[in-house]
């Protein structure tokens, strides 16, 4: 007898879109089959400024995922994004006496590397476990029925402000659904773009959104060290705008359609025409001038990720290199520009998962993770905490918001 279908929807809240998706799960394959993506005017740097703008955006999307899918969703997966996002390793233990491991052990041993003191106005979100060490065997991803005197667990765990993600979860009451769980954007998109071997190889997820640039490190198949940089493809826009003098609308249709990161690659400059700011006089200039500008914020965002890849100090571990995505990742000589700069193999990263074409695309990167998340959530079998999702753990106060109506 087949499995049952089930349906699964995942909410990106970006800072210049948020999109949507609905997906269906049968007999273990997952194919989407609602996607939308609306402008974001209510989120900075991936924090919301604005609830009612944001509420409109979510609501939109909603709609018209709801449309293709045919049916109502009442919950859903949603990305979590800001420099408030920090993350740290730690370790638990939990004793043996000299019997086999079972599932109580490791989420105890995982609780126990839970039990350490963070700020009050913060929140553990994600607790991602890297390894497992029995007696004095380490490099264990799966201890279970091992025996042994004692058992210890390495986990990385991620903590956000509080205030930031009650605000995600009062956006999404407000727009009629409940918050199932809350991952945080690279975590989502490495899902989705990431294989197997270039985790266990050593590698490094940047997702490049509108207003933040989150990074993800893997090695021997773990995550090892997250962290967001305040900066985005809206900085490239806004460059382009005050540069060229021309609305930010034109400015991003400008850097989608006719940019290059890497001028140097372009054999004919030519020139090109712009709108001006205030009236509807069309003016020329020269492509090499908005070239120079892309070129300039480009290799200043890549310089920021260089230098948190080697704060991290896992820059000589990346032998599988560099995967970018988000909407930046589809700009024109992006790969050529990181592999110059990161001094690293590059590629873009396309989220892994059937269904609709539109979203095969960087752009939709997270989304996609977050159902893939869900969908593989019941094949893990390593415990994270109390949560019925394996992969990781909300803290208790994060709990209680999604179970509530605000």
């Amino acid at each position: 007898m087949g499995k049952k279908t089930k349906a699964i929807a995942a909410i990106d809240i970006g800072t210049t879109k948020i999109s949507a998706l609905a997906a269906e799960i049968d007999n273990d394959e997952v194919a989407v089959i609602g996607a939308s993506s609306q402008p974001s005017y209510g989120v900075k740097k991936g924090i919301i400024i604005n609830m009612d703008s944001t509420v409109d955006s979510i609501k939109n999307a909603l709609e018209e995922v709801e449309t293709m899918a045919g049916f109502d969703i009442q919950n859903a997966l949603v990305t979590v994004s800001g420099n408030h996002i920090k993350g740290f390793s730690s370790n638990g233990v939990m004793p043996l006496s000299n019997r086999e491991v079972k599932k109580n052990d490791i989420t105890g041993s995982v609780e126990a590397a839970k039990a350490v003191v963070i700020p009050t106005e913060r929140e553990v979100i994600q607790i991602l476990p890297q390894e497992y060490i029995v007696d004095d065997h380490d490099g264990i991803r799966d201890p279970l029925g091992m025996s042994g005197v004692r058992l210890e667990s390495r986990v990385y765990i991620v903590t956000g402000a509080i205030a930031v993600a009650q605000n995600i979860v009062r956006c999404l009451n407000r727009s009629g659904i409940k918050a199932q769980d809350m991952i945080i954007q690279q975590i989502a998109s490495a899902a989705s773009v990431l294989s197997e071997d270039e985790k266990e190889l050593g590698c490094a997820l940047v997702d490049i959104g509108g207003g933040t640039t989150d990074i993800a490190i893997f090695t021997r198949g773990a995550v090892r060290h997250c962290s967001v940089i305040p900066i985005g493809g809206n900085q490239i826009t806004s460059d382009i705008a005050i540069g060229l003098r021309t609305p930010l609308s034109e400015a991003e249709e400008i850097k989608k359609d006719l940019g290059h990161a890497r001028p140097q690659r372009l054999h004919n400059d030519g020139t090109i025409q712009v709108g001006t700011i205030g009236d509807r006089d069309i003016r020329t200039v020269s492509r090499s001038t908005l070239n120079q500008i892309i070129k300039a914020r480009t290799e200043e965002t890549l310089d920021l990720i260089k230098k948190e890849l080697d704060a991290s100090g896992l820059y000589d571990m990346l032998s599988a290199g560099i995967i970018l995505t988000g909407g930046t990742a589809q700009m024109n000589g992006i790969v050529e520009a990181a592999e110059n700069r990161l001094e690293l193999p590059v590629r873009i990263g396309f989220p892994q998962i059937m269904g609709i074409n539109d979203v095969r695309t960087p752009a939709y990167a997270a989304c996609a993770g977050l159902v893939l998340f869900s969908a593989n959530g019941s094949k893990k079998n390593i415990p994270a905490g109390k949560s019925r999702k394996p992969f990781w753990s909300v803290g208790d106060k994060m709990k209680q918001w999604f179970t509530e109506a605000f």
